[in-house]
């Protein structure tokens, strides 16, 4: 059969996180979409922690569910416990949190994958891009055959020339037993494309059966339902039965649920790492390679804060029905037997059996100055990056980036306009704006401080943001379209309700309100203007209106955080929209920022560096203050009265 004879109209190189949900997404707006990977039996990996979820990282798992993308409905599937984190603090930082069973979680992607129409697997290794007139024309493979597309998708996570080292072990991968992609990082070189070098580190595996969990502090799941897809519905839910060896205590009802358990470093553990910094690389040969910082190895926590008395680890299981323990917070690149003693001189762990040791990664990955909104490379046409290759660590943030590419992908082959999100309109609006107008030079990692308007981006109201334009992308299917429009429905009609629903200070009122710690007041007060107070939810608020309960518990929360926070809300929305007007100003591709009279040479550099397509996006690159931004405006407004109509 000729080698391009199938017509491909998207490739999607590479299938981690990034990779699924590109290809998928791509497939379901129906493009012609190939996925390649060295291994199909590894879709989807967690070679890091097996979590979905956390602040930010839930609020962009969520909006990716509302999007129509897969990762919030898979760790559905395959969770072992979920909880909400930050409970105690504002409503804005509020985030879900699972812990997947990480082989499940592959085979549950991997049977998703294989039923998806347009969409075909190829297993094998990529060496070179076919490029033509500045554009990208396919893929060369390392069996000589040459793959035709009109767009070629990477994800190549730590691949890229990757390294994988431990004391004084140097060895060739993307991660513990893959070898790495040597050959595609020559071809983006050749290519015009800028790679940069950075670092990652994993933590120990230890054996379960080996802890002593009487000296550990269990850390449970939720109670109550809770799930991290507005499907709600585990859709073919897969399970296993719990191994044996971990300790099951208060199990909720509504699903099964493996604990976390939480120990500490100690004096000892901290003078064993102290003597060994010398035989671990990240201190010594990549100590000039930025690892991350918002996840950083046990040697850079005890080298900087040496006034730290300890350290908390959390013993993970990584399934239900395997005995390997992922120890969260111990990332290192110590020898092993240094790892070993480590661990054991915490006393929960003083018997524990390391089943795969801690390492490093360095890889090579394309500073993101050199894409686009759309997540398209400026020096090749065609040609898309999502996740680690882009700078960014973290499953959800390389699962965002791989539906933004595979929607931009879909639509550039049919030629239709990219689409992009703006940091008031998603967390993935403000990682991509972020991608592009920072110079970073560390593995970026999404938080809740980087979103100035979080109030509008809470966890709870993704759907009610996002969902109409993964209906209008072909995304959201007739039954999800039908189950959010009942849902937004009741949420507004509860609102209207509760703002003209009056509640009187009447004796069986106030001894209810005195029930629950709290006081009614003198006055009658509308049900809307009581949800606003400290301590009413949307129950009590209910039950002293006489009223039935007409919400579930997410919709709920959402009618309780739009009425408690309405003024804040509102003030964010019109911060919004005075900033809209920068953010549709847009810089003409080939504009000559050399001609602008009146710009400082440092913001002359940085945009000619980072090319960016708005001015608000040039207002948000370092090194470029206010009076450079009037000057440009200044001198876009002349060069089109000047230009012929």
């Amino acid at each position: 059969m000729p080698e391009n004879a199938r017509g491909w109209e998207v490739i999607v190189v590479g299938a981690g996180h990034a990779g699924c949900e590109a290809a998928l997404a791509a497939a379901r707006m129906g493009r012609r979409t190939l996925l390649i990977s060295l291994n199909f039996d590894l879709p989807a990996q967690m070679p890091c922690n097996p979590s979905i979820g956390g602040p930010a990282k839930g609020h962009l798992v969520r909006e990716l569910d509302a999007l129509g993308g897969e990762m919030g409905r898979n760790t559905d599937r395959t969770a072992t416990q979920i909880r909400m984190l930050n409970t105690g603090k504002g409503t804005a930082v509020q985030a879900p949190r699972a812990q997947c069973d990480k082989h499940l979680y592959s085979l549950a992607m991997k049977r998703v994958l294989e039923r998806a129409t347009n969409l075909q697997l190829r297993q094998g290794s990529v060496e070179a891009l076919l490029t033509e007139g500045g554009r990208v024309r396919g893929v060369l493979l390392a069996d000589g055959s040459r793959l035709h597309a009109r767009a070629v998708i990477l994800t190549v996570g730590t691949f890229l020339n990757g390294q994988l080292r431990r004391g004084d072990l140097v060895s060739p991968g993307g991660r513990a037993g893959e070898l790495p992609a040597v050959s595609l990082s020559r071809s983006l070189k050749e290519c015009g494309i800028r790679l940069g070098r950075l670092q990652t580190n994993t933590p120990p595996r230890i054996d379960a059966r080996t802890i002593d969990y009487a000296l550990t502090e269990p850390q449970y799941g939720s109670p109550t339902p809770l799930y991290l897809s507005y499907a709600r519905a585990p859709v073919e839910r897969l399970s296993l039965p719990f191994n044996p060896v971990y300790p099951v205590a208060r199990q909720s009802d509504w699903r099964e649920q493996l604990p976390a358990y939480l120990v500490h470093t100690n004096a000892v553990t901290h003078t064993i790492v102290q003597e060994n910094l010398a035989r671990s690389p990240i201190m010594s040969t990549l100590q000039n390679t930025a690892g991350p910082r918002y996840c950083p190895s046990l040697e850079d926590k005890i080298v900087r804060y040496p006034e730290r008395d300890s350290h908390a680890f959390f013993l993970e299981p990584e399934g239900y029905a395997v005995s390997e323990v992922y120890v969260q917070g111990c990332f290192t690149a110590l020898p092993e037997e240094v790892q070993l003693a480590l661990l054991r001189s915490i006393p929960a762990l003083a018997a524990c059996e390391i089943m795969q040791p801690g390492y490093a990664v360095e890889y090579d990955y394309v500073p993101s100055q050199q894409i686009d909104t759309a997540l398209q490379t400026r020096a090749v046409a065609g040609l898309y990056l999502a996740g680690q290759i882009n700078g960014t660590s973290g499953y959800e943030e390389a699962a965002g980036q791989g539906w933004l590419a595979g929607v931009n992908a879909a639509r550039a082959v049919r030629d239709e306009a990219p689409i992009s999100l703006g940091r008031s309109q998603a967390y993935l609006g403000v990682m991509i704006d972020d991608l592009i107008t920072r110079e970073l030079d560390e593995p970026y990692r999404l938080l809740t401080s980087r979103a100035e308007y979080r109030l509008l981006l809470r966890q709870d109201n993704a759907d009610l943001r996002l969902t109409p334009l993964g209906r209008e992308l072909g995304l959201i299917d007739d039954d999800r379209w039908r189950a959010f429009e009942l849902r937004r429905e009741a949420i507004e009609t509860e609102k209207a309700h509760l703002e003209g629903c009056t509640i009187t200070p009447s004796a069986e009122n106030r001894a209810l309100a005195a029930a629950h710690g709290l006081e009614l007041g003198e006055s009658a007060v509308s049900a809307a203007q009581l949800l606003r107070r400290p301590g009413y939810g949307y129950a009590l608020v209910a039950e002293l209106a006489g009223v039935p309960v007409r919400l579930d518990d997410s919709e709920a929360q959402v009618v309780e955080a739009d009425l408690a926070y309405a003024g804040y809300i509102a003030r964010q929305t019109s911060q919004v929209a005075e900033a809209q007007r920068l953010e549709v100003r847009r810089i003409p591709e080939d504009y000559d920022y050399a001609a602008a009279r009146g710009l400082s040479s440092e913001a002359r550099e940085r945009l000619t560096r980072h090319r960016p397509q708005t001015i608000g996006q040039a207002s948000r690159l370092a090194g470029v203050n206010p009076a450079d931004v009037a000057v440009l405006l200044i001198s876009l407004a002349q060069n089109e009265k000047s230009s012929p109509a």
